[in-house]
């Protein structure tokens, strides 16, 4: 279906990304302060730079699934991630974890998820995991749909077991849907006509490029549906040279 879509050529920047930080140069920096070996690692493989095009870039999609929404109450229970170029979803290297979040389940979070007591008994801790998740990530432009909570579950989880937390560049799909409903929105007829920006939910932001719909809640289908997003919004609505500069933060 992406195929058959149409690219609009952007006349401006959809998003802000003035305050976007040199991410080459952060990560040379975190990878002297790092103190434990697994984020010095994952800091010395450095991600693209902003003057690279997105038909180059080596993209990672990456989905949690949590407890709840406060990064400092609840905990992370799996983890999917699917890589991917704009062009082609590498399945073959796809993974998925569940992690033991060292805590009860809320009743409210299972129905969400479907992840139970049981399936938590024998997971491992995120610690026991964490190299195999941060190889999976290194070199790589991480791809969300919503990117306050891969971030920030993220830093507050490894702040907890390692004592230090992580950073890395994003590039958040809702962000870039909200923009692309913002401006089509714009102007004075529109506003006479009361039209107003769509939802930016995943699976309705999916339905407005022919995507097909997939249970949500899940964290390795919920990576693969935000990394065909992506794909998507960049067919549509850039061009092939538009430079990751653009669309990261």
């Amino acid at each position: 279906m992406i195929s058959l879509l149409r690219a609009e050529p952007h006349s401006e920047l959809l998003l802000d990304t003035r305050d976007t930080p040199n991410w080459s140069e952060r990560f040379a920096e975190l990878a002297l302060e790092a103190q434990d070996a697994r984020l010095k690692r994952f800091y010395r493989v450095l991600p693209a730079g902003p003057e690279t095009s997105v038909s180059q870039v080596p993209f990672v999609a990456l989905d949690f699934e949590t407890t709840g929404l406060n990064p400092d109450e609840d905990e992370i229970i799996s983890i999917g991630l699917v890589p991917f170029t704009r062009q082609r979803i590498q399945c073959k290297g796809s993974a998925h974890w569940i992690v033991n979040p060292n805590r009860p389940l809320n009743k409210e979070s299972v129905v969400i998820h479907g992840i139970t007591h049981s399936d938590l008994e024998q997971a491992p801790d995120l610690e026991v995991v964490l190299d195999q998740v941060l190889n999976a990530l290194a070199g790589k432009i991480v791809v969300v749909h919503y990117k306050q909570i891969e971030r920030e579950f993220m830093d507050r989880a490894l702040r907890e077991r390692l004592g230090e937390g992580i950073i890395f560049p994003v590039v958040d799909t809702l962000d870039i849907e909200a923009a692309i409903q913002h401006r089509a929105c714009r102007g004075w007829l529109n506003r006479l006509r009361g039209k107003r920006p769509g939802s930016v939910r995943l699976g309705r932001s999916r339905e407005r490029y022919g995507l097909p719909a997939y249970q949500p809640h899940h964290a390795l289908t919920d990576a693969l549906a935000t990394a065909e997003l992506l794909q998507a919004q960049l067919a549509w609505h850039f061009p092939p040279d538009t430079l990751l500069g653009e669309i990261w933060q």
